[in-house]
């Protein structure tokens, strides 16, 4: 037991060196992350004797630093300075988030283990009896996330580490250029390039390109709909994306990978039309070119072009995913973690799809909170089916608010190397900024005579 008491106290040292030395070689970390070392486990914790340790809470903090608001699961234990945390973050409906954790998965969760995470995950997804359900799916996600950060604090291993090891030495990601002009965009395609981005998403204007629609029908009735809603015209966002595609490559010839979000915007057929006729400017792939409501297409439209094709932001049944993938009709699955159920589904998801050379590409939106990025960026560390990460370019405050965010440099990301996810969470900070009232205008989208359009 002294050996291994002492191989313990030197890895954790070895650790602490590591941070140090990562950071100077890649100059990746600033004051701003100083917390990070907070990760560390304790010195000679009782744990690592033997004792099992216990939930004693698990609680939902709420906050929106930079004006999204961010649903954070808090793990305690009844081991001091022990906790894990999660992202359970759900914008559009965070209140109902907040009350599963803490009216529902809180008194479900104390007094239980924090190793058994696969037996946690499994009580708890039909502890509801109904499941599927993305409000209860982000609770799981959250304390999920939350207990392999524990698991990895004990071990005084980044999660990656437990997930099997590097199989590459950062995350390659992609970031968004976007413009209401496609001289706007190509301008931002190259700005990101001198950044060192090899992956780049092209949009004009938001998605469906709704700033190209005049004067709607349903708006000069004077008595329908919301002020805030917008309106898309299919066949002038289907030219729209198919010369930015044209220009880019014009500008750009092969040494950048542009791929373009759909999202399931338009009616099957316009999406096969569309995306038939970017095939000739190759595209990385183009992101979910249909509605959960529409998979039936997926068949027709593999038959029609050979463009790799990504889908699942959407997803949060494993019967959604599980037939496509066997039957490779996406070449990148795109479900978002907090959506599925956290670190656990995903990676069962991802050995699904090695054995079908289907690969990933995580959603990783800006409203994921830095602790869900690093989710994802630590198993992306680790699956061989690899595909590509969404990138966020993270603000000063983020890192104040969450030490330990992970960095973005020259495309790649890097998480900090501390024991567990790495990311910690300035509570009295967080509190400083209060949930935001929710603007649902981005999902409000119409048709010219006011039919709502999905997503």
């Amino acid at each position: 037991m002294e050996n291994v008491q002492n191989n313990f106290n030197r890895r954790n040292a070895l650790k602490a060196l590591g941070l140090g030395s990562t950071a100077g070689l890649f100059g990746l970390f600033g004051s701003t992350q100083s917390h990070a070392m907070t990760h560390m486990a304790p010195t000679n914790p009782s744990y690592s004797n033997g004792i099992k340790v216990k939930i004693t809470k698990v609680k939902a903090i709420l906050t929106a630093p930079y004006g999204t608001n961010l649903v954070i699961v808090k793990v305690e234990t009844d081991q001091d300075g022990l906790y894990g945390l999660g992202c359970a973050t759900f914008t559009q409906r965070a209140l109902t988030v907040v009350s599963a954790i803490e009216d529902y998965i809180d008194p479900f969760c104390r007094g239980k283990l924090v190793g058994n995470i696969e037996d946690m995950w499994q009580t708890a997804y039909q502890s509801s009896y109904w499941r599927n359900g993305p409000v209860l799916n982000n609770a799981l996600s959250g304390l999920d996330q939350a207990l392999w950060d524990i698991k990895g604090k004990m071990a005084g291993m980044p999660v990656y580490d437990l997930l099997g090891g590097k199989v590459r030495f950062a995350v390659d990601t992609y970031t968004h250029a976007s413009g209401n002009t496609t001289g706007e965009v190509m301008d931002n395609v190259e700005r990101f390039r001198e950044m060192g981005y090899r992956h780049i998403r092209i949009q004009l204007g938001g998605y469906g390109s709704t700033h190209l629609a005049n004067d709607p029908d349903w708006k000069q009735s004077g008595n329908f709909g919301s002020d805030g809603d917008k309106t898309m015209d299919p066949q002038a966002y289907k030219r729209g994306t198919i010369e930015i595609f044209k220009k880019a490559r014009e500008r750009f010839g092969d040494n950048v990978e542009l791929l373009h979000d759909m999202h399931e915007r338009l009616q099957p057929m316009d999406a096969i039309d569309m995306i038939k006729k970017v095939e000739e400017y190759r595209p990385f792939f183009i992101e979910d070119p249909l509605s959960p409501e529409n998979m039936g297409w997926f068949k027709l439209l593999r038959e029609q072009t050979s463009v790799p094709i990504a889908m699942g932001e959407l997803l949060n049944n494993p019967h959604e995913w599980v037939e496509p993938i066997s039957e490779r009709l996406y070449d990148f699955i795109r479900i978002h973690i907090s959506q599925i159920g956290g670190i656990t589904p995903a990676m069962k998801i991802s050995r699904l799809g090695e054995w079908f050379n289907v690969r990933t590409a995580w959603h990783g939106p800006g409203d994921t909170s830095p602790i869900g990025h690093a989710a994802n960026a630590h198993i992306d560390l680790a699956i061989w089916n690899f595909g590509i990460q969404e990138s966020q370019h993270f603000k000063e405050l983020t890192y104040e608010v969450f030490p330990g965010t992970p960095m973005v440099k020259e495309g790649y990301m890097y998480v900090n190397e501390a024991p567990g996810l790495g990311v910690d969470i300035n509570e009295k900070l967080a509190k400083k900024y209060p949930p935001v009232k929710y603007n649902y205008n981005w999902t409000q989208v119409r048709a010219q005579d006011g039919t709502p359009i999905r997503p």
